[in-house]
């Protein structure tokens, strides 16, 4: 990020919906990351878990060296 190059973050947690919202919030709102669309790994039985779309890795690097988000990042 200090050399102005993109950063592609591919999030999975348990606690994605949780108290970790919020930094997960500030990743996205950071000049130079770009955010994997992700979405809750299973609601019912954990409902705060997310995972990252993995198929989507490529597309998002790829849209990351132009400098846009691949959307929607929330799926």
């Amino acid at each position: 990020m200090r050399n102005q190059k993109p950063v592609v973050v591919a999030v999975s947690t348990n606690d994605g919906l949780g108290a970790n919202a919020q930094n997960l919030g500030k990743l996205m709102n950071m000049k130079y990351v770009f955010i994997v669309p992700f979405g809750q790994d299973s609601p019912k039985d954990k409902p705060n878990s997310i995972i990252s779309k993995t198929e989507l890795i490529i597309p998002t690097i790829l849209e990351a060296l132009n400098g846009k988000q691949i959307q929607p990042i929330i799926v």
